[in-house]
């Protein structure tokens, strides 16, 4: 028996849910962090995971009291962290979902606030995979007038499929991504970053540690077989 509305149309997030950049992310702002005499801890990583690279950039740079603009501190970051993307390996349970509903037919898009080049780097080892996805919609797509956690991203991806809001699950991982979702209307299952305090998220739908624990069943998509 179902406990969840039925859905017709997934939506995912890119890092922290499909690739495990946020390792990656987190390295490298504790080595600029570092460069200025400052420590990147959780506090800073919550208030930024999910939103695009110039809004992170700029609440690091406030929290941190660097003595950087938002538009300096990414310059420095994107060369440390650009050679590093093409290393971004799919997490636990992100290929057997995806490829398991597309073999069903259900439409999957994915909507990340990674703009471009960076998604382009990040996926630089997995086109096969990421062209199972009907669209993707990414941070720097003209039709945004407000990142995450404002619902564009996810709106578009919603218009772009071809669907209503209330008919899209969003699987997500930070707090960032699941106010956007629940801003937009929509389902949203969360599994978020093992350091995060799981009780933030009490306003998802669903929580989980990893995709590998999705039941698509409970929303009335195909079970596994």
């Amino acid at each position: 028996m179902s406990t969840f509305k039925k859905i017709t149309h997934v939506i995912y997030d890119l890092d922290g849910l499909l690739l495990g950049t946020e390792s990656l992310h987190a390295q490298v702002n504790r080595q600029m962090a570092s460069r200025y005499g400052k420590t990147f801890d959780n506090s800073v990583k919550l208030k930024i995971a999910g939103r695009n690279a110039l809004d992170s950039a700029q609440i690091i740079v406030d929290m941190l009291e660097l003595p950087l603009t938002a538009e300096g501190y990414l310059e420095e970051r994107n060369a440390l962290i650009y050679e590093l993307y093409p290393q971004a390996k799919p997490l636990p349970g992100a290929v057997r979902l995806t490829q398991h509903l597309y073999q069903y037919q259900i439409p999957q898009a994915v909507a990340t606030s990674s703009a471009r080049r960076p998604f382009e780097l990040k996926t630089t080892h997995h086109q096969e995979w990421f062209a199972l996805f009907e669209c993707i919609v990414r941070g720097d797509d003209p039709a945004i007038n407000q990142g995450k956690p404002a619902p564009d991203t996810f709106l578009i991806a919603a218009q772009r499929l071809g669907t209503l809001p209330e008919q899209c699950l969003v699987l997500e991982d930070s707090l960032a991504g699941m106010e956007a979702a629940l801003a937009a209307g929509m389902s949203v299952v969360v599994v978020p970053d093992h350091e995060m305090d799981k009780q933030l998220y009490g306003q998802a739908h669903q929580v989980l540690n990893s995709l590998a624990d999705f039941e698509p069943q409970l929303w009335q998509l195909p079970a596994f077989d």
